[in-house]
């Protein structure tokens, strides 16, 4: 599989805390790469190098060749990276469809055009997004009142807007019923390997980081200590110690495979 994404020594200061230490990782076509680590491990940051929110104290980020290092976000968005963030963030006054509507309007660069029409552009491509992440039914309803899981499904049909190579899932299934995350991330799981895409995925939940990962890096200190299959990362001595204290939730998550 060819390489995605790819970073080298990325780092990051905030005055004089090292939040990001010379991080360097891969990302292969069709990979579900998961990035786990203790609450400060540097994960989020990460993630806003990435996407452009945060400008590197230094490193490189390359996306299917190209230096994404000095762009912004909106650039990278339309370069091919899709985003979901912890915290939903969909137009709660507007319909389930709407919001993709509005997503496409904007891949489509139309947004100059929205009005009076919005509710009419897009609208077949919007129910088969909503298809893909089995939400077609609930098209019509206001976002205000959906259930979180929902949400966080509706977030994935706006992420994947523009088709996407590339998906950054920060916590995808946080606040969310066990049953509803196993759903979300197999969800995930089925549209990579339909259409081929990569995602980075950042996440606490152990159960879902064993059952959907190829492959896990470990963040600890904003350093990376640990990158290899699921296999190598639950027996690994150092990450046990260090993000789970002894290792008794990998021994959990083992057994509820």
């Amino acid at each position: 599989m060819s390489d995605v994404l790819e970073v080298k020594n990325l780092s990051k200061s905030f005055g004089g805390i090292q939040a990001v230490k010379d991080v360097s990782f891969s990302v292969k076509k069709g990979e579900l790469l998961a990035m786990i680590g203790p609450n400060g491990a540097g994960k989020s940051t990460c993630f806003n190098m990435l996407m452009g929110q945060l400008k590197p104290t230094k490193g490189e980020v390359y996306f299917e060749g190209q230096n994404l290092i000095g762009r912004p976000p909106r650039e990278i968005w339309r370069m091919g990276i899709g985003r979901t963030f912890q915290i939903t963030g969909t137009y709660t006054s507007m319909t389930v469809v709407e919001n993709v509507q509005m997503a496409l309007i904007s891949h489509h660069r139309r947004t100059m055009a929205i009005l009076p029409y919005a509710h009419k552009m897009y609208k077949p491509e919007a129910m088969e997004l909503l298809e893909l992440v089995g939400m077609q039914d609930q098209a019509e309803r206001h976002c205000a009142i959906l259930a979180y899981g929902d949400l966080k499904r509706l977030e994935l049909a706006i992420a994947l807007c523009h088709d996407p190579s590339l998906l950054l899932m920060d916590e995808p299934t946080a606040g969310m019923a066990p049953t509803e995350r196993i759903k979300l991330m197999q969800l995930t799981a089925d549209i990579v390997q339909d259409k081929n895409i990569s995602v980075l995925f950042t996440e606490h939940d152990m159960d879902v980081v064993f059952a959907h990962s190829h492959r896990i890096m470990v963040l600890n200190r904003g350093e990376l200590m640990a990158n290899g299959s699921v296999d190598e990362i639950r027996n690994d001595p150092r990450v046990q110690e260090v993000y789970l204290g002894g290792g008794s939730l990998f021994e959990e998550a083992e057994s509820q495979a």
